[in-house]
């Protein structure tokens, strides 16, 4: 088998893989989404209609593919079902196939497949209620350190302990940063935003400094653009507040994937 053959199998068997799974996880990210603000439970009651009260049929609750043979209607209410769900599936099964296919078959791929489902929700959570809920949050310390840990010790290959004291050290210098901006100007910026710092920082700091140092910057610089946006085309005002979180989980990930790049770029200019 040629390398570029055994390249494209490979890309294949990742989309094969994730694709389906990434599916499947949207599919939960919804009622996520949709529960945890109200305060209950991810798992009972099973998911029904809020209209009509019917229990949604198993065939009924295929990821994307239910709501377009329903035509986006309840089957016993005939109540419209928002498009944010199929979309929510459907780009989580993409972000999924994207993440395999950027760090390959790799020890890190668990704790990047758990970043990206945490941030469609957060992201959603913030944007529907300006709220980053603890009960998502502070747990991600544990799981982004202990996937984190699992990719560092690399069984089967060359432990990284290094890329491990990197995160410890980029989640604590993000958290104290937020705390400085949240002490120095409280308006600007929520307490959920602090908490969240950390756990960007733990994966912003594993991939590097640079990465650490783009992450960072990159929200700022999403959030700020996507601002003066808004502003020009009147939809917002100089008082309006705009949730941060998005734009922080935004920029991380956008960190992830290109910050050691853009390091070695600038480095490159001196």
């Amino acid at each position: 088998m040629t390398t570029n053959t055994a390249d494209a199998a490979t890309l294949a068997l990742t989309a094969l893989l994730l694709l389906p799974l990434g599916l499947a996880v949207g599919s939960f990210l919804n009622v996520v989404i949709w529960r945890v603000p109200q305060g209950m439970s991810v798992v009972r009651p099973p998911s029904a209609c809020p209209r009509c009260g019917h229990a949604i049929r198993e065939r009924d609750n295929v990821p994307v593919v239910s709501w377009l043979l329903l035509r986006g209607r309840c089957r016993d209410c005939q109540e419209p079902i928002s498009v944010r769900y199929p979309l929510v599936e459907a780009a989580t099964g993409v972000l999924f196939v994207a993440t395999g296919l950027f760090t390959g078959p790799s020890w890190v791929l668990p704790g990047l497949l758990y970043l990206v489902s945490i941030s469609i929700a957060l992201a959603l959570i913030d944007i529907d209620t300006r709220r980053l809920p603890d009960v998502i949050v502070l747990p991600s310390y544990l799981v982004a350190l202990a996937l984190l840990t699992l990719a560092s010790w690399n069984p089967g290959g060359e432990a990284d302990w290094g890329a491990l004291v990197r995160a410890l050290i980029g989640g604590a210098a993000m958290f104290a940063l937020y705390l400085v901006l949240v002490l120095v100007y409280p308006a600007g910026m929520g307490r959920g935003d602090l908490k969240l710092s950390g756990v960007l920082g733990l994966y912003l700091g594993w991939f590097g400094w640079a990465t650490l140092a783009f992450g960072w910057f990159a929200a700022y610089l999403l959030g700020g653009l996507f601002s003066i946006g808004l502003l020009l085309v009147g939809r917002a005002g100089r008082k309006s507040k705009i949730p941060f979180g998005p734009w922080m989980l935004l920029g991380a990930l956008v960190g992830i994937a290109v910050g050691e790049a853009v390091g070695e770029w600038y480095l490159s200019l001196f």
